[in-house]
């Protein structure tokens, strides 16, 4: 197996998770203003992402401009990867491609722990790429502990570029949050993937 193959309905009692359905968990979590260029670049890219209609496109065109303003917004103190090889335990199916991996190191040039968020990006419905986020999500809970991270939590989004839905995992415990987020909400989204960073959600 790979994260690919795994859905919400498999991941939870193959790694016997127990799983919360909350909503709001993020809701009281103060906005980050955009910065005027991530302002103006979605303003024309992400009407062409979703007219191509793809995940490249989304991913390329809304997802990565988001999150390389999350990496301006925290001073380059964190580092961002995309489309890597994260294979941590191939017997449990925890290998494979990760859409975005954000890591508390400032190193770019390679991998270091602790993993913190990982971003699955989907074409239509982020419900889609709930399944993989987790088991993402489960692999940099084992990639952090191997490397004698002490991380208390780690965070997920699944997102199509315009809707995005975020998890939070500690240890066993799986919440999820049942708000989807806007696009249009931009200043909440990096407000909740800043307040990942910095553990306070």
């Amino acid at each position: 197996m790979a994260y690919s193959d795994f859905t919400l309905e498999s991941v939870v009692p193959t790694f016997q998770l127990e799983k919360v359905d909350t909503v709001g968990l993020f809701s009281e979590i103060e906005p980050v203003s955009p910065s005027e260029y991530l302002t103006i670049g979605l303003a024309k890219k992400a009407p062409l992402a979703t007219t191509i209609g793809t995940e490249k496109a989304r991913s390329e065109m809304i997802v990565a401009d988001v999150l390389v303003d999350l990496l301006d917004h925290l001073d380059r103190n964190i580092s961002l990867f995309s489309g890597i090889d994260f294979n941590v335990d191939a017997e449990s199916g925890l290998t494979g491609v990760c859409d975005f991996l954000v890591s508390l190191s400032p190193n770019q040039f390679y991998l270091e722990a602790p993993v913190i968020i990982l971003v699955e990006a989907k074409n239509t419905d982020v419900k889609l790429g709930l399944g993989q986020c987790v088991a993402e999500m489960l692999a940099a809970q084992r990639f952090n502990a191997e490397k004698g991270n002490d991380i208390p939590y780690i965070y997920g989004a699944s997102t199509t570029g315009i809707d995005w839905q975020f998890l939070k995992l500690a240890g066993k415990r799986l919440h999820i949050d049942m708000t989807t987020y806007q696009l249009a909400q931009c200043d909440r989204v990096l407000g909740i993937l800043s307040s990942m960073v910095a553990q306070k959600a």
